[in-house]
């Protein structure tokens, strides 16, 4: 093949080529479907449905736990106020994440809230993302002292104390969602002739892919395969002391602390954790996978499709269950919810809390209403003290 032969043949090879390409060029619809794929997703029906049912629950289930909190003193105590960190956390990713997925999956594209958007979207799912760990592994933490240090919990463990404590957990959260939201922005698409291409606009990363690649795969390793080892262990060895070290016993005579009520806490923060740890999971394969990926073929594709749907419903459904999981495995927080939904039934559930406790251990609790000072850290007289979420050895049932 001699070289204006060549030539001739390249040249009619790339006018080949680029026939498919004239034909998306045609329109911007078109063009931009060629670039980004279908403008609405095809599960959106059915996945609008899923998500609304997940609304519905999640935040009437969040806003219940934080009233429940909010207005009864009983419900203060140390472990509640992570339990209360964890419930906003899950309002914040139902009340604006949700809406915002819902949309784009309506809508891919165009993404119209502009960088500051951009911005505000990437924050807001890292953040919650880190905080809704650390409350967990942190009341994991405080469950594990009170069970094998319960002295030290009894002196330690504060309202004041798991405020400060959960202020620090979301100023780190924040703090660590910045190197990934600063990565991110509007993505813009060109024609061939370098003009923009109307409504391209996408919340994108900027940035080169690596610098995303390194961020999941860090932070994948910091707040959830770290968090989740440390957790294990932690209920490991509570698990061990509470089925088979008869001294703790003692202590919870001494104490004023009921060996029943310190397992049913602790089957709860167990079933919590084992929850959180399967809705989270999907989450931080999809974004490793990604991350992982270096040449994208179809198969591969197919896949990450449905790992990142199945994410996204895990993901949201974990901002749900945990009133759930509150209502059936605490006598407690299933009476205070009852004592706010129905107020006129609120009599009879403390009542009925009440006439539930031993005789010598009302006797003890009244001794300590007329000796307990008035000091702000000081927990309320153990009367109404919820066994469900309580890190004070204080706690009853």
């Amino acid at each position: 093949m001699d070289w204006t032969t060549n030539i001739t043949w390249c040249t009619h090879r790339m006018e080949e080529e680029a026939e498919p390409l004239r034909r998306y060029l045609n329109s911007t619809e078109d063009y931009l479907a060629f670039l980004y794929g279908p403008k609405r997703s095809h599960l959106f029906l059915p996945m609008t449905w899923v998500y609304a049912l997940i609304f519905i629950v999640g935040v009437s289930g969040n806003l219940l736990v934080c009233l429940v909190i909010l207005k009864h003193r009983n419900m203060k105590t140390p472990t509640n106020y992570y339990l209360f960190s964890l419930a906003v956390s899950d309002l914040l990713v139902l009340l604006f994440g949700m809406p915002l997925e819902v949309y784009e999956m309506w809508s891919n594209y165009p993404f119209l809230f502009g960088l500051v958007g951009c911005y505000f979207k990437t924050a807001l799912f890292e953040t919650v993302c880190f905080a809704s760990i650390l409350s967990v592994t942190t009341v994991s933490v405080e469950r594990y002292v009170a069970i094998l240090h319960p002295f030290r919990a009894k002196m330690e463990s504060t309202r004041r104390r798991a405020l400060r404590i959960i202020i620090a957990l979301w100023i780190l959260s924040v703090l660590f969602s910045l190197p990934n939201t600063s990565i991110h922005g509007i993505m813009l698409q060109y024609f061939p002739n370098h003009t923009e291409v109307p409504g391209s606009a996408t919340c994108a990363v900027v940035k080169p892919m690596w610098i995303y690649n390194c961020i999941i795969q860090v932070t994948a390793f910091l707040f959830y395969v770290l968090p989740m080892s440390v957790i294990s262990v932690l209920y490991c060895l509570m698990g061990l002391r509470l089925k088979g070290d008869r001294s703790l016993e003692t202590d919870e005579i001494g104490m004023n602390v009921q060996r029943p009520s310190r397992k049913s806490v602790t089957k709860m923060l167990f079933v919590l954790v084992i929850v959180f740890a399967i809705c989270w999971a999907p989450f931080h394969t999809d974004r490793l996978f990604y991350s992982f990926v270096v040449r994208w073929t179809e198969s591969l594709a197919n896949i990450f499709n449905l790992i990142h749907v199945v994410s996204g419903v895990f993901f949201y459904l974990s901002s749900a269950v945990n009133p759930i999981i509150y209502n059936l495995l605490s006598r407690r927080f299933r009476m205070a919810f009852l004592s706010v939904i129905f107020p006129q039934c609120k009599h009879l559930q403390l009542r009925h809390t009440t006439s539930h406790l031993p005789p010598q251990r009302s006797i003890f609790m009244l001794g300590e209403r007329n000796t307990t000072g008035s000091v702000e850290d000081r927990s309320p007289p153990c009367m109404h003290r919820s066994s469900v979420c309580s890190s004070h050895l204080s706690s009853g049932v």
